[in-house]
């Protein structure tokens, strides 16, 4: 008479991509409302307000009878990796457009199934090789108008892009390919990462500027969903679903990040965002097929 319904794994860890998804896909409109905070600066704040806010899920997982690779791959590589990106993320969107620097860093799910596949079976499919040249023929198609005597910052923009797309598909197989579940000690993995980006901040800054209360709260707001919430709940999804699946998900992110930055007047919409945002979902979908 009483029965139980229980959501399959497979829902859940879409439930909690879709969830990430849309958090992320928020972090280049609140990063534009604190750009009067240094990027670094920026990156330590949302990764320490990333660790508060998942401080409730943290408990004592012992990581002890791992190998000491694996532990050094959780404790050392995961924040510094979580450092690359964030920092990188920020400071490309500071040298570029914001919603150009937000789709280049959104290749990162093609990288993603590249590097699982390549680790998986010592090899490459050729489908996912097409979706990989076509995700980033649309990534270099923003930096077709810089090529005729652009601003090098925004070049340089581009490349931080691609450097944390990198670190965030590295991210991605590091917490799918790990023999112990991430989502209890991913608030002390936020606070190493935060201490890390502080750290690498103090050379940079010539005096102490306190941000802005708008900035301030930008910055808390980015912690807590794109880079706290959000990272719990792609944690989740990766550990429960199959890459494959949950990956395609994040292809969305950036045509919703660049539609958040239009709908608010921070982006202008040219010809250029549409098509490459169509390019770089096509060829993350590409890469996916069976």
């Amino acid at each position: 008479m009483h029965n139980i319904h229980l959501i399959s794994p497979r829902y859940f860890s879409i439930a909690a991509a879709l969830v990430a998804v849309v958090l992320w896909s928020a972090a280049p409109l609140l990063a534009e409302q604190a750009r009067d905070v240094s990027p670094l600066p920026l990156a330590s704040l949302t990764l320490l307000a990333g660790s508060l806010v998942t401080m409730p899920l943290s408990r004592r997982e012992p990581t002890h009878h791992l190998s000491a690779g694996w532990r050094l791959a959780i404790w050392m590589g995961l924040p510094l990796l979580t450092t690359g990106a964030v920092s990188s993320y920020f400071i490309g969107m500071r040298l570029a457009p914001a919603s150009d620097a937000a789709l280049i860093t959104y290749t990162w799910p093609v990288l993603f199934i590249l590097l699982s596949q390549w680790i998986t079976f010592g090899r490459v499919r050729f489908a996912s090789v097409l979706g990989a040249m076509i995700a980033f023929a649309g990534a270099a198609l923003l930096m077709v108008p810089e090529a005729g005597g652009g601003s090098e910052g925004s070049l340089a923009g581009y490349g931080f892009a691609l450097l944390a797309a990198v670190c965030w598909a590295l991210y991605s197989w590091l917490c799918q390919a790990a023999p112990a579940s991430l989502t209890p000690l991913m608030p002390r993995l936020l606070l190493i990462a935060s201490a890390i980006t502080a750290a690498a901040s103090l050379p940079l800054a010539d005096s102490l500027v306190l941000p802005s209360q708008n900035a301030l709260l930008a910055g808390i707001a980015i912690g807590l969903g794109p880079f706290g919430i959000a990272m719990v709940a792609w944690d989740k999804a990766l550990r429960l679903g199959k890459a494959s699946v949950i990956g395609s998900l994040a292809y969305g992110v950036p045509v919703l990040a660049a539609a958040f930055l239009v709908l608010a007047g921070m982006s202008v919409l040219d010809w250029r965002l549409p098509i490459a945002g169509a390019l770089v979902v096509g060829g993350c979908l590409q890469a996916s097929r069976r």
